[in-house]
């Protein structure tokens, strides 16, 4: 139980003690008019509430994210819960603050867009083509998971509901209208409400495992993952599979820690906050709130079953991730749980889909300086669409491994791009360049040693991610030397 309440306590101090630091950095200025207030078309440049902002901003970086991966995670044991906190600190929530930061201040353009304002053509179309092809899985992704999920369900049998084809279609439909309406006809007035539903689902969650769990872990058993000697049997010695931690954890638990999918969302908050000032609470704010959900879902994973990391495995094994929600809402909530349970691995991820298809039709809008007109915004969105629905003929684990990539590849471009825009404005830089320097190396340990990368030996694969990480750290340093030995301007 200790160490679950010191991660959540380390998560609510980092906000209330870090981000103000971290805001000083980004000279935020809650005197400039905001891109809604100077470009308001009615469509996405809308004004939002900032509680709302916060809510609709939570949930299109959470969805199912922060729920499936840790449950994943979980089989690490509890150094799955110090891989989300220390993620969660020193690199999302400053990535999504700056993912924000940025949008803002350069009139709520896509991340391509502010990548080539600050470096050059060559990076932007780098950032557009990882952009585009992680928001365009993450829709797929979040087309297959929720039909797979209803299609399954017991009170569906023997009706044209237990088809994956019809629900498919049905998500599809629905990404259709998100997709072109103005973000003030659907996802503004559903949004809050969902917001604060898996609020109060991932409240209850916690209470009953603090309460009820069995096997909860305590401060100790973060130390023992490197001891097994001191679990008393197979059923409590997490890791079942042998599985390397680096750069295995960090590829299994994103959300929670740190995504890249959520600066492809930053753009649609951006365009509807009516102060900077709130960048800190909507977009800070959320990324910590997604990290007291991770935290608790691991536990659930950790904690939950009298079986242990043994049966844990199993139940993946049987249905995924959804299962173990199921499993455990409906054990410890009952039937509010299980109504609960099936919101969560059916709704929420199709909040994060209709999103991203939304983010990527903002995109590709703003690559090719395309206008808002409804005709251009189908021409975009149905092709888009289209695509989507064959992909989801394609193996799920595939487009997953896919999405995963280019997570972590577009998070730690996005950390690069915040440390080009603190060296520009003269301030410290370390907050995100830091994290950055980390995230090349677990990006390059992982691509290097992945089956849909060079399959190198792990051996191998991570003394070359962390060399990587040290040439970037030395070409850092010598860049910083320079900066503060030029000249004041």
């Amino acid at each position: 139980m200790l160490i679950f309440l010191i991660c959540i306590a380390l998560l609510l101090l980092a906000y209330k003690l870090y981000s103000p630091f971290v805001e000083k950095q980004a000279g935020i200025d809650p005197n400039l008019p905001t891109p809604q207030t100077r470009f308001n078309d009615g469509v996405d440049y809308v004004p939002v509430h900032p509680a709302k902002a916060f809510l609709i901003q939570f949930l299109n970086v959470a969805g199912v994210g922060p729920i499936f991966g840790p449950i994943l995670g979980a089989l690490y044991g509890p150094i799955a819960l110090v891989w989300i906190v220390l993620g969660n600190i020193l690199g999302g929530a400053v990535h999504d603050y700056f993912s924000g930061v940025m949008s803002i201040k350069e009139d709520g353009k896509s991340l391509p867009e502010i990548a080539g304002h600050y470096f050059n053509i060559y990076f932007k179309a780098a950032m557009l083509v990882f952009t585009a092809m992680l928001l365009f899985f993450v829709g797929v992704v979040f087309i297959m998971s929720p039909a797979g999920l209803l299609s399954n369900l017991d009170y569906f049998k023997d009706t044209i509901f237990a088809s994956n084809t019809f629900w498919v279609l049905v998500i599809l439909a629905y990404y259709f209208f998100a997709t072109l309406l103005p973000i003030d006809k659907i996802i503004t007035k559903l949004y809050p409400f969902f917001g604060l539903l898996m609020i109060v689902m991932t409240t209850s969650i916690a209470v009953a495992l603090l309460i009820n769990a069995p096997q909860l872990p305590e401060f100790g058993d973060v130390f023992a993952y490197f001891d097994h000697s001191h679990y008393n049997n197979d059923l409590l010695e997490p890791n079942p599979d042998g599985l390397p931690v680096w750069p295995l954890l960090f590829v299994t638990i994103t959300c929670g820690a740190i995504s890249g999918f959520h600066s492809t969302q930053a753009p649609i908050m951006a365009r509807c906050l009516t102060n900077e000032k709130y960048v800190r609470p909507v977009y800070y704010g959320a990324m910590v709130s997604e990290g007291i959900v991770a935290c608790v879902w691991a536990t659930a994973g950790i904690a939950a079953f009298p079986g242990g990391y043994v049966e844990l495995k199993e139940i993946l094994a049987l249905g995924g991730p959804g299962m173990v929600v199921n499993q455990v809402a409906t054990t410890y909530l009952g039937v509010a749980g299980g109504i609960m349970a099936i919101i969560a691995v059916a709704v929420f991820p199709i909040t994060s889909g209709d999103t991203a298809f939304r983010s990527l039709r903002l995109t590709i809008i703003d690559a090719f300086k395309i206008p808002q007109s409804m005709t251009n915004r189908l021409l975009v969105a149905v092709p888009v669409l289209i695509i989507a629905y064959f992909m989801t003929k394609i193996d799920f684990t595939l487009i997953w491994r896919y999405f995963a990539f280019s997570n972590m590849l577009l998070s730690t471009s996005v950390l690069w791009l915040a440390t080009k825009y603190l060296f520009d404005r003269g301030t410290i830089h370390w907050i995100v360049s830091i994290p950055a320097i980390i995230g090349t190396c677990v990006t390059v340990s992982y691509i290097m040693t992945a089956g849909i990368g060079f399959g190198l030996p792990q051996e191998l694969s991570q003394p070359v991610g962390v060399a990587v990480g040290v040439v970037a750290f030395i070409g850092l340093l010598i860049a910083h030397n320079k900066r503060k030995a030029a000249p004041a301007a």
